[in-house]
């Protein structure tokens, strides 16, 4: 399997899907394997991809720190899922929008459109919760279907910040990331420049992104959102799945409660074809990234830079792929990558 997963990935690199990759497999308890293919740019000073290269996980930052961070507050009866936002945020009781509830932000069913260019008007991150609470209205009924809303993650950060007392990428350090010894999952990252896996190339920069949020709206919000904003690593990655697969324990530490990351992953959406936990992107019954033999149980995420994550507890199955796919700009290649990936991950587990 080694062989014919060095071979797929060095096929998309030389199509230029993505300058490099570091992809993780472990089956049955045991990462059976770890790899690192092609190099983190295609600049003078490139090097070789290794397992410590950072990568922008775009929205694995709402499953690796806001999610678990409600999940917690969840835990502590801090909040319920039927609170609405506006318990939290008064102001956002405007415009039809007075009864969502994090339920449906955290199953992005809220009713709240996908994304909106804040970039465009280089807004902080105050200006931004102002502009959805004052002029956002329901572009659906809520329960009828699923969009996925990068504003309702930015609602999402805000209250961890409200209930909590800290900023969430203050929250999601103390409790989640630390105790995990994810040392080198955070926001706004300052490392040594050839240890990130630089993303797009940006006129403004004259240059690739080296450790600036690759995300426009995050990016002028100072770098941290509850959507996006996160840097991290293959080890650190395998640490969170690891807790995940042990039932919210590292070790001995709780971290989510048993309960709370069961709940997580049942599917809140059945008025939708796309299958949507607490936070999780479920594998379902249609077209997945996860591909088409992980089970129904599969849990996980994307992120728009070209990263994921997949569990499948029924075949005891988790894959982990980083990529800086935006290196080459925003095109859509990755859509094929990863199911065809996890495909032959699991045709070849099978033998």
């Amino acid at each position: 399997m080694k062989q014919l997963i060095q071979s797929f990935l060095q096929k998309e690199i030389e199509n230029e899907v993505t300058p490099g990759a570091v992809i993780a497999v472990k089956h049955k308890g045991k990462w059976i394997l770890e790899e690192e293919i092609g190099f983190n740019s295609t600049e003078d000073d490139k090097v070789p991809m290794t397992s410590q290269h950072l990568f922008d996980v775009a929205s694995l930052t709402k499953v690796l720190a806001t999610t678990p961070s409600i999940l917690q507050l969840l835990e502590l009866g801090e909040i319920h899922l039927h609170d609405p936002v506006s318990t939290f945020i008064p102001e956002f009781a405007q415009k039809g929008k007075e009864a969502i509830t994090i339920k449906q932000l955290l199953t992005h069913s809220s009713g709240l459109i996908a994304h909106r260019p804040y970039f465009e008007k280089q807004l902080k991150f105050d200006e931004v919760l102002a502009d959805i609470c004052a002029n956002e209205q329901l572009t659906y009924q809520p329960d009828t279907k699923v969009v996925y809303s990068d504003l309702g993650y930015i609602l999402l950060g805000k209250i961890v910040e409200i209930v909590s007392t800290i900023p969430i990428e203050q929250y999601s350090k103390k409790y989640i990331f630390e105790p995990l010894e994810m040392n080198d999952t955070t926001y706004l990252p300052d490392v040594e420049r050839q240890r990130y896996a630089p993303t797009e190339y940006l006129e403004h920069l004259n240059g690739h992104k080296y450790g600036i949020v690759h995300d426009d709206n995050t990016e002028f919000m100072e770098g941290v959102s509850g959507h996006a904003g996160l840097f991290s690593t293959i080890g650190d990655i395998t640490k969170f799945c690891d807790m995940l697969e042990n039932n919210g324990f590292n070790n001995d530490h709780q971290i989510l409660h048993p309960f709370w990351l069961q709940k997580s992953k049942e599917n809140f959406t059945p008025f939708s074809p796309e299958a949507r936990g607490l936070g999780w992107q479920l594998r379902g019954e249609g077209a997945s990234p996860a591909g088409d033999l992980m089970s129904a149980n599969t849990y996980g995420h994307t992120g728009y830079t070209g990263t994921s994550f997949y569990i499948d507890p029924i075949a005891e199955v988790t894959v982990i792929l980083l990529t800086n796919r935006v290196y080459f700009g925003r095109h859509d290649k990755m859509n094929r990558l990863r199911p065809r990936l996890h495909n032959l991950i699991m045709t070849n587990l099978r033998n």
